[in-house]
């Protein structure tokens, strides 16, 4: 089934403007509602059940110093989301959304961990400062493993969230390529750099940038300056897509995900709701480039998903509101008079 089975845009429109309030009324809710509408291919909408996949791998150019945090953090934060304790966990359980956690390519031995998906596809990628981060078997690889587990989501929407140090980096690469921005409009301080290792961060970027040309393809952005997260959440996005889920796009990270995504399979974007607007420099650009407005703007730049799940109850009420609200004739409400009467 694909999103042509959806009602007809007049179809949606007739029955959010049948709802017992005024035209217009509820604003962005209601383009929302008619998103969701023409994913699911329904007039009754459901967004109850929320997935967060928390993607996690190491970068090469970690060691070039593009970060403020060791790349030992990485693995860390891999047993901090197991154990409950960051941030995208907290929200996933005061929001009553799963999670689970998946191991992309995190640098050392293999987790050991009941709970944790073991996808990885190396201990992390090579250096992209220098030469290409990943080879083409392995970015197909990540993308595939990305796909299935986007499919394979029950939940009604997929929420996606990463976590690798370095990955700021990556992403912001990836952005310049794909959507033709400079590298200085798009690095920020990631994890906290002050101006000189900023300076140093982006001085690096632009010497990685020169390799390649201007403007890359999807995959060859992900073999030259990819992680293994990354393509791999652009997988899922674009698996939960195919299999109608509504996905929200987190931050910064993610939006180079959907980059991608929209790149490898044209039309999945169709799917996508943007969660926030990041604190991170480039993010804006890169919003713009994706032609997105995100539903929210709070000043947040951790990732892991977060943006998204907070993101969450908006979407579960448009789909309620077009699912639960009553209409004008079932309530015996009058509705609005003609023109001129």
């Amino acid at each position: 089934m694909t999103l042509t089975d959806a009602p007809s845009p007049e179809a949606i429109r007739a029955a959010i403007d049948n709802k017992t309030m005024p035209p217009g009324a509820l604003g962005r809710i209601e383009a929302l509602a008619a998103q969701i509408a023409r994913i699911q291919g329904a007039l009754a909408p459901r967004a109850d059940r929320c997935a967060l996949t928390i993607f996690a791998a190491d970068h090469g150019m970690a060691a070039a110093g593009v970060s403020a945090f060791p790349q030992a953090v990485t693995r860390q934060m891999v047993l901090n989301f197991l154990h409950g304790g960051a941030a995208a966990t907290v929200f996933a359980r005061a929001l009553g959304a799963s999670v689970r956690v998946v191991d992309a390519g995190v640098a050392g031995a293999p987790i050991d961990h009941d709970a944790l998906l073991d996808r990885r596809i190396a201990a992390g990628t090579a250096n992209a400062i220098d030469g290409p981060a990943m080879s083409p078997a392995q970015c197909a690889a990540a993308l595939d493993a990305g796909e299935a587990i986007g499919r394979a989501t029950s939940a009604d929407v997929a929420c996606f969230g990463e976590m690798g140090i370095g990955n700021t980096s990556s992403a912001s690469l990836l952005a310049a390529k794909l959507a033709g921005l400079p590298v200085a409009a798009l690095a920020g301080r990631g994890t906290g750099l002050d101006d000189a290792a900023l300076a140093r961060k982006v001085s690096l970027l632009e010497r990685a940038a020169g390799r390649t040309p201007d403007t890359l393809s999807a995959r060859d952005a992900l073999e030259h300056y990819g992680g293994f997260e990354i393509a791999m959440m652009a997988g899922a996005m674009i698996g939960a897509a195919a299999a109608r889920r509504v996905v929200i796009v987190d931050g910064f990270i993610a939006g180079a995900a959907a980059l991608c995504a929209r790149d490898v399979a044209p039309g999945c974007e169709a799917s996508f709701v943007y969660a926030h607007r990041s604190a991170e420099a480039g993010h804006r650009r890169m919003l713009d480039a994706l032609g997105a407005e995100p539903l929210l703007d709070l000043d947040m730049r951790l990732g892991e998903g977060t943006g998204a799940l907070l993101a969450w109850p908006l979407v579960k009420a448009a789909a309620a509101m077009l699912r639960e609200m009553a209409t004008f004739d079932g309530a015996g409400v009058s509705g609005p008079s003609a023109p001129g009467s």
